[in-house]
């Protein structure tokens, strides 16, 4: 298997919150939301449902995971829903409890577990291990070069603060970009892959 990670992301390198305005308030933020204007259902849309048909696993940090949970756990109809609803989830999270899980199939991960389990992961066979959202959890999975493939939705906005997505690492990592589509709306969805 292969990890996948997909971000909306500013030009200045913010992911916190892209989708509502109560999303992740972390910090004082107060610029939830700021990706709606921007999604496109053709080229983004497209793109991500795409990926979901070549994906096995989901993996999520606890905050994306809850905010996903009441976000997607009731809807169904189209491929990223159904999707999303029937995958195998993992969750790392060292404060829930098994009893916290009600959107299922998901199996929770403690962190002391998390990189051995995601190595574990991409040792077997199947598609991609889907990543969206947990910015602290991808920092861990690009320091330790547990990522194959980032895809970020480049949007054209300068957001001044916010939870970043790269973390200070001691060695670069080289990524490829192996394709780029804009959107009608201004976004650009950049495809990069791992350079070995």
């Amino acid at each position: 298997m292969k990890t996948l990670i997909t971000e909306f992301i500013s030009l200045d390198g913010v992911v916190q919150a892209p989708g509502a305005p109560t999303e992740d308030t972390d910090g004082g933020f107060a610029h939830g939301g700021w990706m709606v204007k921007y999604f496109d259902p053709e080229i983004i849309g497209g793109t991500f449902d795409e990926l979901a048909k070549q994906s096995d696993a989901l993996l999520q940090g606890r905050h994306t995971y809850q905010v996903s949970a009441t976000a997607w756990s009731s809807r169904s109809g189209d491929d990223f829903s159904d999707w999303i609803n029937r995958v195998q989830k993992y969750v790392v999270s060292d404060t829930l409890k098994e009893e916290d899980i009600v959107w299922h199939p998901t199996t929770l991960i403690r962190g002391r577990d998390f990189l051995k389990t995601v190595a574990d992961l991409r040792a077997q066979p199947g598609g991609y291990i889907y990543v969206y959202g947990s910015p602290t959890m991808v920092q861990s999975l690009l320091a330790a070069d547990l990522v194959d493939e980032l895809v970020l939705t480049v949007v054209p906005l300068v957001i001044g603060s916010g939870k970043k997505l790269f973390p200070a690492m001691a060695k670069s990592l080289p990524f490829e970009l192996i394709s780029a589509a804009k959107a009608s709306t201004g976004a650009q969805v950049c495809r990069y892959v791992r350079a070995r």
